[in-house]
């Protein structure tokens, strides 16, 4: 049987993920049924992808009795409305990240996950790549001894985007970029949490924050840090540092195709897509498509790949990071 996909939202990176999507079997996963705010955005994305249903609004998909998981792709001011949206209609949910605003609005959308009793994850698809995959090996291996240092950087230039400038779009460079630095750094030290966090930054006009350095220290004298800017090009690499050895992860780190491991280069394409896309390797979003299948075929409420409890952490930090740096949102203050 197919894992039966509702897509919400008709934006660009729904039309990647459905991309994505389609270099998976069609045995195994299939989109029945697009929604949108505004019907024709609905019906022309069911067009272009030959989804067969079109809704303009996102309640109608929520009702749609013949639809497994919905992937929600608004911007993430609006996650937690749709999250709950879905999960109350007991659908389970691949949410894009950041799955919300602050950890009040994570535990918000887990609390209803849970008490509906449904399947519920956070879109951070570098996760899933065969060169994420490979890392987590690498590191229980021991392949690079003890890990005593973790830096990534992911800037690119976005101030002419409005989503990542506007304050009630959920603009900003930490909540767009930094989480990728982030969610790797806390791969790297299994959900860790670290034993302080200094977070020096550059804000906008807006409030939102253009650039920031972060540096994080964890147990046993072991540390982190990061850069993200939504104003320059960065390297937009990561590096891992052990006590026998160090891997590096190529730009894109986000989504990566490239490993070096001592020195030793591997490539791990990602397939070709059938439509341009909107983004950078994201036919790589199959990854995570196809660990919601899996979690899905045994009965799983969660993935432990990208568990509740990673969600949980990455909306803590962020939320510290964003104090320290002083940005505020409206969903801070409610």
């Amino acid at each position: 049987m197919a894992t039966r996909w509702g897509i919400c939202s008709a934006g660009k990176i729904s039309h990647d993920f459905t991309v994505a999507l389609k270099t998976l079997p069609a045995e195994d996963h299939q989109v029945v049924a697009v929604a949108a705010r505004k019907l024709e955005d609905a019906q022309e994305f069911a067009r272009k992808h030959s989804i067969s249903r079109a809704y303009g609004s996102y309640e109608e998909l929520a009702r749609d009795p013949d639809i497994d998981v919905v992937y929600v792709g608004v911007i993430h001011p609006y996650h937690l409305k749709a999250c709950q949206l879905f999960t109350n209609a007991k659908k389970n949910v691949l949410c894009e990240k950041p799955l919300a605003m602050n950890i009040k609005e994570v535990k918000e959308i887990l609390d209803s996950a849970k008490k509906n009793d449904v399947f519920l994850m956070e879109a951070v698809w570098t996760r899933f790549f065969p060169v994420s995959v490979e890392i987590r090996k690498l590191l229980a291996q021991g392949e690079i001894g003890e890990v005593k240092m973790v830096r990534t950087d992911f800037g690119v230039p976005l101030l002419h985007k409005a989503r990542s400038v506007q304050k009630d779009l959920g603009g900003g460079a930490l909540l767009d970029l930094g989480i990728y630095c982030l969610q790797f750094i806390s791969m790297v030290y299994n959900g860790e949490k670290p034993e302080s966090i200094q977070a020096s930054g550059i804000c906008l006009e807006t409030g939102v924050d253009e650039t920031m350095a972060v540096i994080l220290k964890f147990s046993g004298n072991r540390m982190a840090t990061f850069t993200c800017s939504a104003g320059v090009q960065l390297p937009n690499d990561a590096i891992v540092a052990g006590t026998k050895g160090t891997i590096q992860v190529l730009s894109p780190m986000w989504c990566p195709t490239s490993l070096v491991v001592n020195g030793k280069e591997t490539q791990y394409p990602v397939p070709e897509p059938y439509l341009p896309l909107n983004f950078t390797n994201s036919t790589g979003m199959r990854y995570e498509a196809e660990e919601v299948r899996q979690c899905l075929l045994k009965g799983l409420k969660e993935s432990s790949v990208m568990p509740h409890a990673d969600s949980l952490l990455l909306a803590e930090l962020e939320d510290e990071i964003r104090r320290q740096v002083g940005v505020v949102y409206s969903q801070d203050c409610q």
